[in-house]
């Protein structure tokens, strides 16, 4: 009987193979083989019983080791039992020296370093359509807004762009936390690998390049959390890019705006009881579940701060935050991209809300021509001020004040003033900037 949604209705099946039980056992008895090689390899255990403990860990099943666990109450132990149950002579030797969480943060380790692979790819292909969305509308000129006004003009490349490289600054986030992140040990009871002997910093060595991990340099019992809470933080930080990217869809998707629109499906249906709806539900559904990703930043920190070497309080809340975190972050990630690649503009209403304000929001580019030719910047702005409130009010077109005033028409002839307000000619270096991030980021591989 499936209860939580991400059983049902979100997350991809590649990550949700990489947090299965299943998933999880077969990445516990690579451990324990690999402990057993180092083993061998520095004289501690023979090399028959190595070779045997790493030959037989693929038989091990699943429902086998919950059935001792449902016996024995403690999740390592029945997986040591029932490694052990299938050597023939040497399974005496399965799991010599270490504690639980040998295994169990190696093991997560292993799941981290799954998952890095699955998020930098998918982070990757955001970035990439956001690239290209840029580069197709760096000349798209269209309405600029603060504080939910309107404002002087912008370029929908421009916004682009500006996704692109944040996107692209979690990629460099993510590649620079993945050493961290991607640690094992093999340390001991508190972490003094006292019952390894002198040969514990070797065996922990060996064990870690058979797995394709970096060794701890030092730890407790854990490893620490810091390392865990840094990429738990990055899926936070990185869907809240995704997050806000789609608040802002969201509102140019708004019927008195209508700028730009989600994909809708022919057959798709918009409300149960308004049939014209045409609901940005994707962008929703990014923005409602990274709010479920930034929750788990907390208790992740909170896992940090265990008593003396060690507690278990971190145990229960990672078997929630690591797999539901992930899950949601590549399926957001995955949401997202869709939403970007299939993205519907619609120039003609563009056009309409960069003339709504009747010349109102050209207001900066008169009073920066004015101070130009001679007038005060204050001055000039207190010109164009008082005449943006006389249009306002009068609702005349801005131009047609402008030109009535004596002021302005001493330094600018009506003819310039139609030129100096005309959005297309007053967005800077939008285009440069643009072609300087498409650039950038098309000549990286990753």
């Amino acid at each position: 009987m499936a209860i939580h949604p991400i059983e049902f209705r979100y997350g991809t099946n590649e990550m949700k193979q990489v947090w299965s039980e299943e998933s999880k056992l077969r990445k516990l008895l690579l451990a324990e083989a690999a402990l057993a090689k180092a083993e061998a390899d520095v004289g501690m255990i023979p090399e028959t019983a190595a070779s045997e403990i790493s030959v037989v860990a693929d038989s091990v099943k699943l429902e086998r080791v919950n059935e001792i666990e449902d016996e024995i109450h403690h999740d390592m132990m029945a997986v040591v039992l029932a490694l052990s149950e299938q050597c023939k002579d040497e399974g005496k030797w399965v799991h010599f020296g270490a504690t639980s969480n040998d295994m169990l943060d190696t093991q997560l380790a292993l799941q981290i370093k799954d998952s890095i692979d699955l998020l930098r790819s998918k982070t990757i292909a955001v970035r990439d359509a956001l690239v290209n969305r840029a580069d197709e509308h760096k000349r798209t000129v269209c309405v600029g807004r603060t504080h939910g006004q309107i404002g002087v003009p912008t370029t929908y490349g421009l916004r682009f762009a500006v996704w692109a490289s944040e996107m692209d600054r979690h990629l460099e986030r993510l590649n620079q936390l993945t050493p961290r992140a991607t640690v094992g040990q093999m340390t001991g009871a508190v972490g003094t690998q006292a019952a390894f002997g002198q040969d514990g910093i070797e065996i922990q060595r060996r064990a870690m390049e058979y797995l394709g991990l970096a060794s701890v340099e030092v730890s407790t019992q854990i490893i620490q959390r810091d390392r865990h809470a840094e990429f738990v933080m990055w899926m936070a930080n990185t869907v809240t890019t995704l997050d806000k990217i789609c608040v802002e869809l969201r509102s140019l998707q708004r019927s008195e705006i209508a700028e730009v629109e989600e994909s809708f499906g022919k057959k798709q249906v918009g409300s149960s009881t308004m049939p014209h709806k045409r609901n940005p539900i994707k962008s929703e559904q990014v923005c409602g579940l990274a709010r479920i990703v930034r929750a788990m930043v907390e208790p992740e920190l909170l896992n940090n701060t265990l008593w003396d070497e060690r507690d278990l309080t971190n145990s229960s809340s990672e078997r929630v935050i690591f797999p539901e975190t992930c899950v949601l972050t590549d399926h957001i990630l995955k949401l997202a991209e869709g939403i970007i690649v299939n993205l519907r503009f619609y120039p003609e209403n563009i056009k309409r809300n960069l003339d709504l304000m009747k010349g109102l929001n050209m207001g900066e580019a008169v009073m920066i021509e004015l101070a130009k030719r001679g007038v005060g910047r204050q001055e000039a702005h207190e010109i164009v001020r008082s005449s943006a409130m006389e249009a306002h009010e009068s609702g005349r077109h801005m131009k047609d004040v402008l030109v009535s005033r004596t002021e302005v028409i001493e330094f600018i002839s009506a003819k310039e003033i139609v030129g100096i307000m005309d959005p297309e000619g007053y967005i800077g270096t939008a285009v440069e900037q643009v072609e300087a991030v498409v650039g950038r980021l098309r000549e990286k591989k990753h």
